[in-house]
């Protein structure tokens, strides 16, 4: 994509995480720019909590997804906000968990940096590790993992290089967080299993982690596809894999 560099921009772009959902995870720092913020682009997943904290003179734009398809495509929300750097100070976007995991914010920081637009990030918790935090699944435990791995469930549509290595992730990791993988979970098992991993691994799905709605289903590679059948559960959910979900039982009862 081309950019016009020599174009001068009056404004800066924050690229702000908004966490899970829970208005307590949000960010000092993400707070205080929405409650100065001239423009306002929010994803779908933003808690309505966090949405409260908007600047109420503050231009709002809703740039998440609906009804299984994106009220504005990737391109045009790097468009507006080029375009709303030209004649605003403070430019947010606002974006659900962290904007560099899994979030586009790579993609949306780099047409901003080659249009010659002021931005800067500002980190937000990510859903895969507080979902499992509030489900009282530690990802790391001394005797049970020592390593973790995220990755994604859902993949770029019609990219060219490989998928995801499953083979590699479940030789290589003791801990398995998966994204937006609740379509393909057949899949992902499937993969693996064939890779090497046992259909008696423990699995836990976390919806609306950290919300006031959080539900948990907890099962094994054998059986949660079932499971998921059984109770129509549905996105949006991550997926913990490995032994640290046995520590469920003992440590949900005294979580949030």
């Amino acid at each position: 994509m081309n950019h016009n560099t020599t174009r001068k921009y009056v404004g800066k772009v924050y690229l702000v995480g908004a966490g899970p959902g829970d208005p307590g995870l949000f960010t000092l720092k993400g707070k205080a720019l929405l409650e100065c913020a001239d423009v306002v682009v929010y994803d779908a997943l933003v808690s309505p909590a966090i949405l409260a904290s908007i600047n109420p003179q503050a231009e709002k734009i809703d740039a998440g997804k609906r009804r299984g398809r994106h009220s504005l495509s990737q391109e045009e929300i790097n468009q507006i906000l080029i375009a709303k750097a030209e004649g605003n100070a403070i430019v947010v976007r606002l974006k659900g968990g962290d904007p560099f995991v899994f979030g586009r914010g790579g993609e949306e920081m780099e047409d901003l940096v080659k249009a010659g637009v002021s931005v800067e990030v500002v980190p937000g918790v990510t859903s895969g590790i507080a979902a499992p935090a509030y489900a009282g699944i530690p990802l790391t435990h001394r005797d049970y993992s020592s390593s973790v791995t995220f990755v994604t469930g859902h993949e770029k549509a019609g990219k060219y290089r490989p998928v995801v290595k499953w083979s590699a992730i479940a030789q290589g990791s003791e801990t398995i967080v998966v994204y937006m993988g609740i379509h393909n979970l057949p899949y992902i098992i499937e993969q693996l299993h064939a890779a090497g991993l046992s259909l008696d691994t423990p699995i836990a799905l976390v919806r609306w982690g950290t919300r006031p709605e959080q539900e948990e289903l907890i099962g094994t590679l054998a059986t949660i596809v079932a499971q998921v059948e059984a109770v129509q559960f549905s996105a949006p959910a991550i997926a913990v894999i490995g032994q640290v979900v046995n520590l469920h039982d003992i440590l949900s009862s005294v979580t949030s």
